[in-house]
């Protein structure tokens, strides 16, 4: 299997977290837990405590204001805006977009679930693409991909109104590429025009230009950020398995934005046919793969039906044993995913992302099921697996604790 061989220190899981809370609470408000719409809106509340640069009017968490806005100043540009990471206060492009693109994802696939909050879920998108406007728009050729130091960020814990860390510039271009985060870029982009399409279709196509060209970038100059960009990145998020899973991921995002029919072609051009497992920020292959899954079962477009194949061994990889014959995921006593050792909810919460979005691409294309080996599997069943990892997450384990903070007696 094709793992990202790093793990990822504790304060980064809150950024994965908080996203996944939000795919799962919208994707299973129709269940009608009491709480889900709870936990939606103190999902969505994390992300204004991570907001990075001038603070709105309407801000709700109050004991922010503004910070670092002379981000961009060591390179002459306005890189203002966004989020930090996790706990800390550097702003790393590659999982910053990723977070973009799962967040405009899950508003596409379950908006009309989100109870009110879809507002809410739009405004933490638009945050984080403002910002990443001016990266990629700033100064042609060069797409910026980070602010400030890691290292001495990590040896110093200070809130970011005070920080006084240095506020380096990383960028990639074409004699520093970077396809893996220009990819991951232009995926959030593209993703993005298509939840303000409707709502605001002015922006959503800036997005999407602004998308073409970052795509455009990272093909023509092919190369792993983390090879060339300094910061500490290479010590926090490298790019472990490579940047082709960023082409395709990116590819897929324009072509459904743009139904331009050369990004089929290039994304079946990358022959990408590693058997993965695990979906996350640095191997996005599970996820375009459902992604592109989409098109074949509900447009019948054959072309991709490889994708519906290779997402259906995925999800085989994904299930428990007593469901599939070539499972190759653990599960706790309790019944929760376990990856990895550390920072283990950020793969239970997009893999179950990932299940029940296939099952609701089952469901609307009258696909019944489908086989893991001899073992017959539905949409029905996908459904149940990820509402058990939504509930284990919000306190139904064997601790009877919650694991979102702020949300639950325990």
């Amino acid at each position: 299997m094709s793992n990202s061989a790093a793990l990822a220190p504790s304060s980064r899981a809150a950024v994965f977290l908080a996203f996944s809370l939000i795919c799962f609470s919208s994707h299973v408000l129709a269940a009608g837990h009491p709480h889900y719409a709870d936990a939606l809106a103190k999902s969505l509340l994390f992300f204004q405590g991570q907001r990075s640069g001038r603070l709105p009017p309407d801000q709700a968490v109050k004991w922010r204001s503004n910070s670092a806005m002379s981000d961009g100043s060591a390179a002459n540009v306005d890189l203002t805006g966004g989020y930090y990471d996790g706990g800390n206060n550097v702003k790393f492009n590659f999982p910053m977009a990723f977070t973009a693109t799962m967040l405009s994802w899950s508003i596409i696939e379950y908006g009309g679930r989100m109870e009110g909050r879809v507002h809410d879920a739009r405004a933490a998108v638009r945050w984080a693409t403002d910002y990443l406007l001016k990266s990629a728009m700033t100064t042609p050729g060069k797409l910026y991909v980070g602010v400030g130091d890691a290292d001495a960020d990590h040896r110093c814990w200070e809130r970011p109104e005070d920080m006084d860390t240095p506020r380096d510039v990383h960028a990639v271009s074409a004699s520093a590429p970077g396809s893996d985060v220009a990819g991951e870029t232009a995926a959030a982009l593209a993703a993005a025009s298509v939840v303000f399409r409707a709502a605001d279709p002015a922006y959503s196509r800036r997005l999407v230009a602004a998308a073409r060209d970052v795509m455009a970038l990272a093909w023509r100059h092919q190369g792993k950020y983390s090879d060339h960009v300094g910061g500490g990145v290479s010590n926090y998020y490298p790019s472990y398995s490579g940047y082709k899973d960023e082409l395709l991921w990116g590819s897929a995002w324009l072509l459904w934005a743009t139904k331009n029919s050369s990004y089929l072609n290039d994304l079946i051009s990358l022959g990408a046919n590693d058997d993965v497992d695990v979906f996350s920020w640095d191997n996005k292959l599970a996820g375009a793969r459902v992604l592109l899954s989409r098109r074949a079962l509900l447009d019948g477009d054959k072309r991709l039906e490889p994708f519906t194949r290779q997402a259906e061994e995925l999800i085989c990889h994904i299930l428990p044993n007593s469901s599939s014959p070539s499972s190759t995921t653990a599960y706790t006593p309790g019944g929760l995913m376990h990856r990895r050792g550390n920072v283990n909810m950020q793969y239970a919460a997009s893999a179950s992302f990932l299940l029940t979005t296939y099952a609701k691409y089952m469901a609307a294309s009258h696909r019944r099921a489908f086989s893991c080996q001899s073992h017959g599997v539905t949409h029905r069943a996908l459904r149940a697996l990820a509402k058990r990892q939504v509930d284990y997450v919000l306190g139904d384990n064997p601790l009877g604790m919650s694991y979102m903070v702020g949300y639950g007696a325990r």
